[in-house]
């Protein structure tokens, strides 16, 4: 038997709902994007998606503050 069998697994979209949207497929390709070209920290995230023009939900450029709220909301 293997020992994996046995063991919980994770599901990459276990708190998933519904099939991403293009907001979501969209934002999700964008930090793939920023995270190889620009780099890892909250301040090169927020300043690669403002630098690519894509804005919050609401049109707004992104803040360190609304980043995080939105991938909360998002459950990430």
């Amino acid at each position: 038997m293997n020992h994996t069998d046995t063991w919980p697994r994770l599901d990459p979209h276990q708190s998933r709902t519904a099939p991403p949207g293009p907001y979501e497929v969209k934002l999700a390709r964008t930090l793939e994007e920023i995270f190889t070209q620009d780099g890892h920290e909250l301040t090169d995230v927020v300043a690669g998606l403002n630098a690519r023009q894509l804005h919050t939900p609401d049109g707004r450029p992104w803040t360190e503050e609304s980043f995080r709220a939105e991938m909360h909301r998002l459950g990430a």
